[in-house]
């Protein structure tokens, strides 16, 4: 059970115990699906950042192209651009 490796995304980052052998007690059971699950909650937060920051960007990009295309219609001397 502990002989088991973890592994999220490709990358070569994984989560093994220190102790390759199975727990020997309930508080070495313990530490080891702690560790697991923090390895775990820590990939999780690192993918969100990187979802949330994407979707920023691509806000960012709407609004420039919202920008870009009032522009143009006031160029092309369409009554009525909204923004």
């Amino acid at each position: 059970m502990v002989d088991d490796k973890v592994e999220m995304n490709n990358d070569t980052e994984s989560f093994t115990s220190a102790n390759t052998n199975d727990p020997k007690n309930v508080q070495e059971l313990t530490q080891y699906v702690q560790g697991l699950l923090q390895t775990i909650q820590d990939k999780f937060q690192n993918m969100s950042d990187q979802i949330l920051t994407r979707i920023d960007e691509m806000g960012n990009r709407i609004d420039d192209l919202e920008k870009n295309i009032g522009d143009l219609m006031t160029q092309a001397g369409v009554e009525g651009a909204e923004k």
